[in-house]
């Protein structure tokens, strides 16, 4: 690349940096540092010159250190010979990359190579000298005509230098000298080398990865294998609701823990109208998604999302599809190994199905399949129940063709409340268009818990002085007290309104159990063990809830599982706690609408519309009070189908309401803001209430319980507990896993913790967040081998709800293209605000980011962030980029409001259909924490009570009916959806890839708007 006419050039010689102004460049011909097709994507972040050696002058490159941050795999120029711009001087590269990636060298141990100078020419040429420009970190490149010794060798004669002067080399001759980096500290080692021959200079690049114990601890022995991104779909060996004439299935027989019991309200099978089902197949956007949401067309419109959800989970099972498997006798029950299970998602889950016919079988239909489901999951394997028959005649190596079917019992429960929201008053749904304005009268409050501030005083005096009509919704970011002021709304009611009766949900059973033991523990009111239930899936593990909670539950000693309390009982408790799927359990056994005076919805911005009509469409009367409690600027539903997140299934009933004016003018009979943060330091709120809260949050945290004297000295500055490690890893990929994992950076995330155990931290007060599973494992894995402490570590998704006294965040990413394009998908997951959000306020009181400055700098929340630690004298770790022009504009293409589209384990899957290069940045799908059994807390499919007695075989197509009545879009009456989609872990869904979806769907501006 030629520069000419530049009036100001820096550049950093081994001594540091200088400035020449007036020079003039024009007659040099060839600089290699970028090849003639990369000059344009490069030009904002290089700037280069050469002159004539006799002015004594020198090439230019603004930032050296950038050229960290290439994609070796693809700008080769960078570092290797390119005839096209340097013509008969061959110069060899430096350390050449192993596999697209730097060699890798211990910390503190010598890494040499040779780089050779050939002379191709039929003239001798001078070499005027080979210097090294610039090293990062400084000065850990060395130069020398010699061979470096070896470790062990006495020999006092080698010496090296930063500089090599004036050689002549004659035609056809070759000159080779040696390149030495001995590095001090993990992370990327680059240097730039010139060649100054005759009156060229010539550049080339060297790039070392050093590494300590614990990141050689986790390099991986299985190469990447970059799984097929269309997997052909084998033969469909049946259609649940499809056309299957002529197929025999034989059923396997429902486990006795599902019979003799009848609802009185049985859930319909919603089989997928064939015209819908044709429609969204061949991307024609069906005329309910293209009026956009409204009162008229409601239940159409979310039953069209819900069915392209549903299609979307169809195609993703059909990546489990095998021909001519074995399956193995395991106890009673029969097991089939699913290579790749553990890595996908949606994964394989208790209570789905299988199909399994024979392989030596033809395909004439003579033969019947056989249809079992899943008992068990176990890694990559799973236990199998099928039909006596194939349990009788199977022998050992018999071979079938097997397709896997998830459990629909979740969409039709979904499905049955959207219908049932058809009645449900126009206020309830769409407030903006209420007939009449409420107005409270309030009672002055006698507190039961004497922690509430003047808001959330306020806020529950409206809800006991309420009488229907709209929501009353109560919204704040994390720690300012709602959970405290629901629990107190609750118990005010419990204690002084002897009629009431209250359902309280929440999204996970994490999410319940945090209510049920605040409402427990509260002293000012003592709970009667008959008037409170907690319910729970029959699914649900008996060790996955506090044994002093079990009188609060209903469970069956006989079957060992746990059920829900006939009619007769569940009339009479005053307080149900469940979550949003479980309390379709209440209306199949009878409770009607109206039951209810009270229904909170807890976390409410975490449910999709249809999940959150579930309670509400089932109980609420006009007169019943309803109560959402959340953050609609932090995470929200975990929607698989990328269409039907973009026309509105990915957004809240929460949100949704938060969005119309009706509540966005603040008027206290219907909302209330909690701005009083009770949870973060002071230093470690500002940032995100800037950003997301208007800058209205007040940070009430007192002083004394900020942290402790024996790590305050920890910090770079002692009263500024945010913390920026940087540090230039690389990301990497293993076996048929598409999730990154950086193992320099898992290693400093382990040093820092080592550090903190040292200065008096428990383990329990760390939390550990990032946003790719395998980097979940692989810091787990460090951990429990060079720590041994029990520290949690997750994704956001994960974290949502809790809070630790420090956070330390890896970022993983350390690598990125230099177009827009793939920066966008590159910073897919860190640019999504919400789960910054989330990420940066779980922090109690200290807030440690670990990640490559050079790469988060693109995105606008977290370079903010860097240069807030930065600004404060709170960085420590690798040179910063340049402050200005570093941010990404990626505009609405990363849809950054949109919580699920650019995921934290995330793992992955930045759901951006991205097919070009090979490293499909930002792909990636989940995997659950190893040694985890406990299924329901990271699965987001498990059924409720495997369908109980309303039908076991629920994926079993029956009549072609929409509740009773086919008409499409009528509104029909409900019952109860998996237990649960994202209930525990929404991460995982969140990480779901977009294999084979193809071109969305066009989506009209006002969809899913009111």
């Amino acid at each position: 690349m030629m520069v000419s006419n530049v009036t100001e050039i820096t550049f950093w010689a081994i001594d540091g940096p200088s400035v020449l102004t007036g020079s003039s460049t024009s007659n040099i011909r060839r600089i290699n540092h970028i090849a003639k097709e990369d000059t344009s994507r490069f030009s904002q972040n290089l700037t280069m010159g050469s002159v004539n050696f006799n002015d004594e002058t020198r090439s230019v490159i603004s930032d050296v250190g950038d050229i960290g941050n290439v994609d070796f795999a693809n700008d080769g120029s960078f570092y290797n010979y390119d005839q096209g711009t340097e013509g008969p001087i061959i110069i060899s590269a430096p350390f050449p990359l192993v596999e697209g990636k730097p060699q890798f060298v211990a910390v503190n141990e010598r890494i040499f190579n040779p780089v050779t100078i050939r002379n191709t020419t039929t003239e001798a040429v001078t070499l005027w000298s080979v210097e090294i420009y610039d090293s990062k970190p400084k000065d850990c490149f060395t130069l020398s005509v010699m061979e470096p010794p070896s470790p062990d060798s006495d020999d006092q004669s080698f010496v090296e230098s930063f500089s090599l002067e004036d050689r002549t080399l004659l035609p056809g001759k070759t000159l080779t000298i040696w390149l030495s980096c001995k590095p001090v500290s993990k992370g990327l080692h680059t240097t730039a080398v010139h060649f100054n021959v005759d009156d060229d200079r010539i550049e080339r690049m060297g790039f070392i990865m050093a590494e300590d114990k614990i990141s050689r601890s986790l390099t991986s022995n299985k190469p990447y294998n970059r799984p097929r991104r269309n997997k052909p779909l084998l033969p469909k060996l049946y259609t649940p609701g499809g056309d299957n004439a002529g197929v025999k299935v034989i059923r396997t027989s429902r486990p006795a823990k599902a019979t003799g019991r009848s609802y009185r309200y049985k859930l319909s099978e919603y089989v997928i109208p064939k015209n819908i089902r044709d429609m969204i197949e061949s991307k024609t956007t069906p005329d309910a998604l293209m009026e956009g949401l409204s009162r008229k067309n409601y239940v159409a419109f979310f039953k069209t999302l819900i069915i392209m959800e549903e299609m979307k989970l169809e195609d993703d099972m059909r990546m489990y599809d095998m021909q001519n498997v074995t399956l193995r006798r395991k106890y009673r029950f029969l097991a089939l190994e699913v290579p790749g299970l553990a890595e996908r998602r949606p994964s394989l889950v208790q209570g789905d199905f299988i199909i399994a016919k024979p392989s030596s079988q033809n395909e004439d239909n003579a033969f019947p399949l056989y249809r079992g489901h899943i008992l068990r999951v176990e890694a990559e394997e799973v236990h199998l129940s099928f039909h006596d028959d194939l349990h009788s005649y199977h022998s050992e190596g018999d071979r079938y063709d097997v397709q896997f079917e998830y459990n629909r019992l979740g969409m039709r429960r979904l499905y049955q409340a959207i219908e049932a929201a058809g009645k449900l008053d126009s206020d309830l749904l769409f407030p903006e268009f209420a007939s009449n304005q409420r107005s409270i009268e309030t009672r002055r409050l006698t507190p039961i818990s004497c922690s509430l501030n003047e808001e959330q005083t306020r806020s529950v005096e409206m809800i006991i002085g309420c009488r229907g009509g709209p929501p009353y919704i109560i919204h704040g970011p994390p720690g300012t007290g709602k959970s405290v002021t629901l629990t107190e709304a609750i118990l005010q009611l419990y204690k002084n309104r002897r009629n009431t009766q209250i359902l309280v949900c929440a999204p996970s059973n994490n999410a319940a159990d945090h209510i049920l033991d605040r409402i427990v523990k509260e002293n000012g009111v003592e709970i009667r063990k008959g008037d409170l239930l907690r319910l729970n899936a029959q699914a649900r593990s008996l060790d996955d809830i506090k044994p002093d909670y079990l009188q609060f539950c209903s469970y069956d000693d006989e079957e060992m599982i746990f059920s829900c309390p006939t009619f007769e009982n569940l009339v009479r408790y005053r307080i149900i706690i469940s979550t949003y799927t479980s309390a379709s359990l209440l209306y199949a056994e009878g409770l009607q609408m109206g039951h209810f005076s009270h229904i909170f919805l807890d976390e409410a911005a975490q449910a999709s519309e249809p999940e959150s009509m579930i309670p509400i469409s089932h109980f609420y009367k006009r007169d019943t009070v309803i109560v959402l409690a959340g953050d609609p600027v932090q995470l929200g539903p975990v929607i698989f189908s990328k269409d039907a997140e973009n026309y509105g299934l990915g957004r809240s009933y929460m949100e949704r309401l938060c969005e119309s004016k009706f509540y966005k003018n603040g008027n206290q009979n219907y909302v209330t803001k909690l701005v009083r943060n009770y949870r973060c330091h002071l230093e470690i709120l500002s940032l995100p209430s800037e950003l997301f809260y208007q800058s209205e949050l007040i940070s009430c945290k007192e002083a004394d319980t900020l942290y402790p004297l024996s790590w305050k000295d920890f910090l770079p500055k002692p009263e500024f507990p945010v913390v920026f490690k940087g540090v230039q890893g690389v990301d990497e990929r293993e076996g048929n896993n598409p999730s990154w994992f950086n193992r320099i950076e898992a290693s400093e995330v382990v040093e820092v913790i080592m550090d903190l155990i040292e200065r008096g931290v428990r383990g329990h007060d760390i939390g550990v967040i990032t946003p790719y599973r395998q980097q979940v494992i692989k810091i787990s894995k460090a951990l429990e081998t060079f720590v041994g402490s029990e520290i949690k570590v997750g994704t956001v998704e994960s974290f949502q709800g809790q809070e630790r006294e420090i956070i330390i965040i890896s970022t993983v990413r350390s690598t990125i293209k230099h177009n827009e394009t793939d920066k966008r998908h590159c910073l897919g997951f860190l640019s999504n605000p919400r789960r910054f959000n989330v990420a940066i306020t779980r922090a109690r009181s200290l807030l440690i980011a670990i990640g490559n400055p050079h790469i988060i700098c693109k995105d606008e929340h977290w370079n903010k962030l860097l240069w807030h630690c930065a600004d404060n004298d709170s960085y420590k770790g690798c040179f910063l980029p340049e402050k200005e022009d570093n941010v990404v504009d990626l505009g609405s293409e990363t849809q950054q409001d949109n919580n699920t589209s650019y995921n934290w384990d995330g793992d992955g899957g930045d759901q951006t259909n991205f097919n070009g290069g090979d490293d499909n940045w930002g792909e990636y799908h989940p995997q659950p924490p190893a040694g985890d059994n406990n299924w329901e807390d990271y699965s987001t499919r498990i059924p409720d009570g495997w369908g109980g007695a309303d039908n076991w075989g629920d994926g079993v197509p029956g009549a072609d009916n929409w509740g009773e009545n086919p008409t499409w879009g009528e509104h029909q009456h409900p019952a109860a959806v998996a237990d649960n989609w994202g209930q525990d872990s929404p991460e995982i869904a969140a990480e779901a890839d977009n294999w084979g979806e193809g071109s969305p769907l066009p989506v009209p501006g006002n969809c899913g708007k009111v």
